[in-house]
């Protein structure tokens, strides 16, 4: 069921992938120059799949930042560091649905796999009594991955003189490198990179080693305004941390220049100022966004393409939070955090184009709904029947769409979907006989071996990646699965289709 409603931004290009690969590395290779010996580069926001910079600035790709440093792989190596509070606490990767322990794996694999140097695994924060950080140290040991210990520094980062000693990063484990260019990664924020090259500078030091350090960075994007959506996007999805967007008040003193950073650069400024002047008599930085190496603002090729992505992510933001929160049992905090930012730009939830129709839908049938806008912005919804749940009933009427199939042609044989049915109710204990996004494509995949229309319908698959979707309902872990593979960004209503107290996760 097609709707047509106003022309929307979706799949447009915002941002020059190509000119910020070159104008990147060429910063890269300047301030490896200017610094000369080693040099700690800081990796702000993820390394690998940047997923949420690919949604904010469309055209950046998800490897976007791993493709640049392929042009300087021979001169480096990559250090991935956890936080062990994080471990303790079971922290999850949202955008792949898998804990940071698992995620420091992945990322050492795709690494080596691009042909990087990856062998040591930093542990921040570490107390003795945390048996989940102990068991994961003992699985990267067995693994044959090099493990350094970071203990948490009373004062950090205020007590400078105690930091900058034998007392703190004098007690931290030192990771033995042999390139020049060491850049430090994590699966996620709060994972201790900044404190990590730091303690590695003051290791080296002690070792008559020359070593500086630089951080790549991505959002705050330093020459966009402070309250630009993209800016404020990525202090929507930091609530967690409770970062704030802020002007550098280091850069406006010393240049008299409004420029955007946030909190935590600013709050540890001095401490990196300090070290560095102690250990090799001056700084060459005078600001949190001089050590930034971010070309990131240069390359905005469409101002408003990134304005209109940056303000459904933020929706997104909020959305995700109401789930979470439900799923939880959590207060309000985060959500309420995420409408603060919605509130200063100046959006709000009617302006995710998906949410009307999934709601309008389940207001006429009296049962869960979901709405999907295509790249031509040409909006599917799917309904609740006996047959179908509302995502599979959804996602069939949208492959039917792009091929141009009729309406009431059956994609699907009874001879795929009645096995489906019988597993599942007769041997699996569901009392729901509906087939689900998983079992929808298993079917449409075996009924494409003797129907051309099936076959038409699962090649357009490949035309669902970047496609909104909304439901009116909490999705389970299968169909939120699905729509991550295939590449769709998924909203929900914080509710649940039926009501009962336990659920599984």
């Amino acid at each position: 069921m097609p709707q047509h409603p106003p022309k929307s931004t979706n799949h447009a290009i915002g941002f020059d992938r190509e000119r910020y690969i070159e104008m990147q590395s060429q910063h890269i290779h300047e301030r490896r120059e200017e610094i000369g010996g080693k040099l700690y580069l800081e990796m702000g926001g993820k390394l690998f799949d940047d997923l949420h910079a690919s949604r904010v600035l469309p055209g950046f790709t998800p490897d976007n930042k791993i493709a640049m440093l392929e042009k300087l792989r021979d001169d480096m190596e990559i250090i991935v560091c956890v936080n062990a509070k994080d471990l303790e606490r079971k922290k999850m990767r949202a955008d792949l649905n898998i804990p940071y322990e698992e995620d420091v794996l992945r990322l050492i694999d795709v690494f080596r796999e691009r042909g990087f140097m990856v062998d040591n695994v930093v542990i921040t924060q570490l107390k003795d009594d945390n048996q989940v950080a102990r068991e994961f140290i003992e699985r990267l040991t067995r693994l044959g991955i090099k493990v350094a210990r970071h203990r948490i520094i009373p004062g950090y980062p205020s007590n400078t003189e105690r930091i900058v000693s034998d007392e703190g990063f004098g007690l931290n484990e030192y990771v033995e490198t042999s390139r020049e260019l060491i850049v430090i990664t994590a699966p996620g924020p709060g994972s201790g990179k900044l404190a990590t090259c730091l303690s590695q500078i003051y290791h080296d030091h002690q070792r008559g080693i020359t070593a500086g350090y630089a951080k790549f960075e991505t959002f705050p994007i330093w020459n966009l305004p402070l309250e630009h959506p993209v800016n404020l996007a990525y202090e929507a999805a930091t609530v967690d941390l409770d970062d704030i967007n802020l002007i550098d008040p280091f850069h406006l003193a010393a240049y008299g220049e409004q420029v955007t950073s946030y909190n935590r650069d600013v709050e540890v400024f001095p401490l990196l100022k300090v070290l560095l002047e102690k250990l090799s008599g001056h700084s060459p930085y005078q600001s949190p966004t001089d050590m930034g190496v971010n070309m990131a603002g240069y390359c905005i090729s469409d101002d408003e393409v990134c304005r209109d992505a940056a303000h459904q992510e933020i929706i997104r933001r909020y959305y995700q939070a109401l789930v979470d929160e439900r799923r939880n049992e959590r207060d309000d905090t985060f959500s309420h955090r995420v409408a603060m930012v919605m509130s200063k730009a100046g959006c709000t939830t009617s302006d995710r184009r998906v949410v009307a129709p999934a709601v309008a839908l389940e207001e006429e049938t009296g049962a869960p709904a979901s709405a999907m806008e295509l790249a031509d912005g040409t909006v599917i919804v799917g309904k609740t029947s006996e047959l179908l749940g509302c995502s599979a009933a959804m996602l069939l009427n949208a492959l039917k769409h792009l091929a141009n199939i009729p309406t009431n042609i059956d994609l699907l044989a009874p001879a795929a979907i009645e096995p489906i049915q019988t597993l599942k109710t007769r041997h699996l204990g569901s009392r729901n006989p509906r087939l689900h996004t998983d079992e929808v494509l298993i079917a449409l995949s075996v009924s494409a071996a003797n129907d051309e229309y099936a076959r038409q319908a699962l090649a357009e698959l490949k035309n669902l990646r970047g496609c909104d979707v909304h439901t009116t309902t909490i999705l389970g872990s299968v169909d939120e699965g699905i729509f991550r593979n295939l590449g769709m960004l998924v909203t929900s209503e914080a509710k649940y289709q039926r009501k009962a107290l336990y659920r599984k996760r």
